[in-house]
C-alpha cells in the first residue's frame, strides 16, 4: 500500500520534495556512490569506456580503443570481435545462472510465461538456426513486426548470433510505414505475429504484413509466430509465408554465435523527422554493447541476484532496444515484459503487475505518469508497491509535478528517481542522475553521465557559461553513438553536425541552474519569441499542469501580429473537472503569476485526448498545422490519427 496516510495537494508535494537526496540505505548497498566517479571518467574517457568493456566477452581483444580521425564517422574497439548474443545470454549460463528468470512475461488477456536464461539461450538458437535454414546470411537484413512477447526478443538476438541486421517495426505501424521501412532497408526476411492483443481486442497483425510486402521484392519469406492460435487473421496465406512453430521448433538449441567485429552493424532503427521519410538510425556491436551495458548497470543500480526490473516501454522503440533486450540481458537481471495497455481491464493494471511480481526497479515515460495521475491517486493505492526500490522517466522530459506525484504515489516517498534523457540516435542514456550520488530536483535530468560531456551554446556556437540557457551539444564522441543513417551519410552529417561543426546537436534546447544541474527543454523549435523573449512550451505546459483541474497539456507558438509569437495551451481536465470559458480564463492567470504576464497563454483549448506518438511524445507540429490551419503533415507515426479530428472541430468552435 501507499505510505500515505492522508491526501497532499501539489503544491504541498513540490514544497516537501525540492530536493531528493538518495536515501542512507540506498547510498549504502548502490552501485556506485562515490562522486569522484566523473573526475575518474573525464580525466581520460577512453580508458573509462575500456574499463566498461573489458566486462563484456570478447573473441578478440581490441587493438584501438577509439578512432575520431573522420568525424563525424566514430569507430570504437578497433579490431574487436564479440557477439552481442554472447553478452546477454551464454556467460550468465556458463556461469551457473541458466535457471535464472530473464522474463516474467505478462498477457494482456491473463496469460503469464515463466521463461529463463537457459530457456531464451536455447530458443535464441533454435530461431538462429531457423534463420539459417532460411538462406539469411551475415548482413542481411531481417525486419521484425511483433508485439512484446518473448518471442520478439529471441528473435532480435537470433539475428545477432547469426550477424544479420535487424530492424525493429512497432506493431502498430500502418503497412505504408511498415513498406516504407522494408524498402528502405532491402529486408530479405520479415518477422511478424498473427495478431496480438490491445484494450481487450485481438488485433489483425498479418493482414498488414500482407498489404505491406505487396510492393516489397526483397522479401523472400515471411515467418509468422502465432500469437491468435489461428484465430486472429482472415489474410490468405502466400507462398512466402513460413510458421515459427514449424521451422524453429525442428532446429538444434546449439548454435555456434558469429563472430561479429565491434564496428560491424548490429541493427537500424528508423525514427521521425520533422519532415521527409524516417531515419534509419545505424548502431553497430561493441560501442553499443558497451555503452548499454555500463548505463543500465549504474543507472538502474542492477542488483541482477535479487532485482525484478520492469521498462514499460515496447521493444519497437530504442528504449526497449537498450533497456529491455540487450542492456538488462547483458547485466543478467530478472525482467517483466508486457503485452497490452495500462488501462486495461482497469487503470491499476501496472500496479497490479509490480505487486504480482514484486517489481523493485520500474521504468517509464512521463506522459505515462501523467496518465497515472489523471485516471486517479486510489489505483496505486489499492496495491502493495513496497517492493520498489527505483523509480525513471524516459522519453521526455518531465514536469515537476509529475516528479513529486510519481515519488510520492508510486514510490512511497522513498525511492530514487532517476530522470534520463536519451535518443534513439545517442543509443543509451546520455544525461541522468546516478541513484546513489546524485541529490535530485524534481524536472531536472541533472548531470551527464561520466565519460559523457555535454555543453550548452549559444546562437553563434560559443559555450554559454553558468545558470544559463542555450543549444544542447554533445562535443566529444561516446561509444554507443549512431553510425549514420542507412545508406544516407550526407542526411546524417546535414541533419546532427551542420549546426554546431565538430559537435552532436540534437535538436534540443537546456538550461544550467545554479547547482550545475540541466534541464533539457525539449526540441528549440518548441521554443517560442515572444516579444523578443524565448519561451519554453515546457515551461508554460508545467505551469499549466500544476493547476489542480489540469492531468496534461501541451503548449505551441502561434503567429501574432504584435508579438511575434503568442502561446496557446491544450489542455487535458482531470476527472471531476469541467472545461468552460472561466475555467480557460483562470488557468492562463495562473500561467502568468507563475511565470510571468509574457508567458500567459493567448487561448487554452480542451481536448480529451493530445497528439502523441507511440512512444508517448507529444506532436506538437500537428498542433501547430491545427491551430494555423494548415494541411495536417504526416500521422503515420501517431498513436491515435483520429484525435485530430476532434481537435481541429474544437479548435475551429473555440476560435470561431
Amino acid at each position: 500500500m501507499s505510505s500515505s496516510s492522508e491526501p497532499k495537494t501539489i503544491d504541498t508535494l513540490l514544497r516537501e520534495h525540492r530536493h531528493f537526496a538518495p536515501p542512507q540505505d540506498f547510498v549504502a548497498q548502490a552501485n556506485t556512490s562515490d562522486p569522484t566517479i566523473y573526475e575518474q571518467a573525464d580525466a581520460n574517457p577512453e580508458t573509462w569506456w575500456a574499463s566498461w568493456a573489458e566486462k563484456l566477452e570478447w573473441m578478440k581483444p581490441w587493438e584501438q580503443i577509439s578512432d575520431w580521425s573522420n568525424a563525424p564517422y566514430a569507430k570504437w574497439f578497433l579490431g574487436g570481435k564479440l557477439n552481442a548474443s554472447v553478452q546477454c545470454l551464454d556467460g550468465h549460463v556458463a556461469a551457473g545462472h541458466g535457471a535464472r528468470v530473464a522474463y516474467y512475461w505478462e498477457g494482456e488477456p491473463g496469460d503469464a510465461r515463466t521463461i529463463t536464461y537457459q530457456e531464451m539461450l536455447d530458443g535464441v538458437c533454435r530461431t538462429a538456426n531457423a534463420l539459417k535454414e532460411l538462406n539469411i546470411q551475415k548482413g542481411d537484413r531481417v525486419t521484425l513486426y511483433m508485439p512484446m512477447v518473448p518471442e520478439l526478443a529471441m528473435a532480435v538476438l537470433a539475428c545477432t548470433r547469426i550477424g544479420a541486421i535487424f530492424s525493429v517495426v512497432f506493431a502498430g505501424f500502418s503497412s505504408t510505414s511498415l513498406k516504407d521501412r522494408i524498402q528502405d532497408q532491402e529486408a530479405r526476411l520479415v518477422i511478424c505475429a498473427d495478431g496480438c492483443w490491445r484494450r481487450g481486442k485481438l488485433l489483425d497483425l498479418k493482414t498488414v504484413v500482407n498489404e505491406a510486402i505487396e510492393a516489397c521484392p526483397s522479401v523472400e519469406k515471411v515467418m509468422i509466430w502465432q500469437r491468435g492460435k489461428g484465430i486472429t487473421s482472415s489474410a490468405p496465406a502466400t507462398d512466402r509465408d513460413v510458421d515459427w512453430d514449424e521451422v524453429v521448433d525442428r532446429q538444434s538449441s546449439q548454435c555456434a554465435p558469429a563472430e561479429q567485429d565491434a564496428e560491424d552493424p548490429l541493427f537500424i532503427l528508423y525514427t521521425s523527422g520533422t519532415t521527409g521519410k524516417p531515419k534509419g538510425i545505424l548502431h553497430t556491436t561493441g560501442g553499443y554493447m558497451t555503452g548499454v551495458y555500463a548505463t543500465t548497470n549504474l543507472v538502474f543500480d542492477l542488483k541482477t541476484e535479487t532485482d525484478v526490473y520492469w521498462c514499460t516501454a515496447d521493444i519497437g522503440w530504442i528504449t526497449g532496444h537498450s533497456y529491455i533486450v540487450f542492456g538488462p540481458m547483458a547485466n543478467g537481471v530478472t525482467q517483466v515484459m508486457y503485452e497490452g495497455a495500462p488501462n486495461h481491464p482497469g487503470p491499476d493494471r501496472f500496479w497490479e503487475i509490480c505487486a504480482k511480481y514484486g517489481v523493485t526497479i520500474f521504468y517509464t515515460a512521463p506522459t505515462a505518469i501523467r496518465a497515472f495521475m489523471k485516471w486517479g491517486d486510489e489505483h496505486p493505492a489499492t496495491h502493495d508497491l513496497s517492493s520498489l526500490r527505483l523509480l525513471g522517466t524516459v522519453g521526455e522530459p518531465i514536469n515537476p509535478e509529475a516528479w513529486v506525484w510519481y515519488l510520492h504515489h508510486i514510490g512511497g516517498g522513498r525511492c530514487p528517481i532517476v530522470d534520463t534523457w536519451w535518443q534513439t540516435e545517442t543509443g543509451g542514456i546520455m544525461i541522468t542522475p546516478l541513484p546513489g550520488i546524485t541529490t535530485t530536483v524534481p524536472g531536472s535530468a541533472t548531470t551527464p553521465f561520466p565519460g559523457i560531456s555535454a555543453k550548452l551554446l549559444d546562437e553563434d556556437g560559443n559555450e554559454v557559461e553558468g545558470a544559463n540557457g542555450g543549444y544542447l551539444v554533445l562535443d566529444r564522441p561516446w561509444p554507443h553513438m549512431l553510425r549514420g543513417i542507412w545508406g544516407d551519410n550526407e542526411r546524417f552529417e546535414e541533419t546532427y553536425w551542420s549546426r554546431f561543426p565538430g559537435k552532436y546537436f540534437p535538436g534540443d534546447g537546456a538550461k544550467r541552474d545554479e547547482k550545475g544541474f540541466l534541464w533539457v527543454l525539449g526540441r528549440v523549435d518548441d521554443v517560442m519569441n515572444v516579444s523578443g523573449h524565448r519561451l519554453s512550451t515546457m515551461e508554460i505546459e508545467s505551469a499549466l499542469v500544476d493547476h489542480e483541474a489540469v492531468a496534461e497539456a501541451a503548449v505551441i507558438g502561434v503567429n501574432h501580429e504584435l508579438k511575434g509569437q503568442a502561446p496557446v495551451g491544450f489542455v487535458i481536465l482531470r476527472s471531476g473537472f469541467e472545461a468552460s470559458d472561466a475555467l480557460a480564463d483562470d488557468l492562463r492567470k495562473h500561467v502568468g503569476t507563475l511565470i510571468g504576464g509574457l508567458a500567459r497563454p493567448e487561448a487554452v483549448h480542451f481536448t480529451p485526448e493530445l497528439p502523441k506518438t507511440r512512444s508517448g511524445k507529444i506532436m506538437r507540429r500537428l498542433l501547430r498545422d491545427v491551430a494555423e490551419g494548415k494541411t495536417i503533415g504526416d500521422t503515420t507515426t501517431l498513436a491515435d490519427p483520429g484525435v485530430l479530428d476532434g481537435l481541429r472541430s474544437e479548435y475551429e468552435q473555440r476560435e470561431g
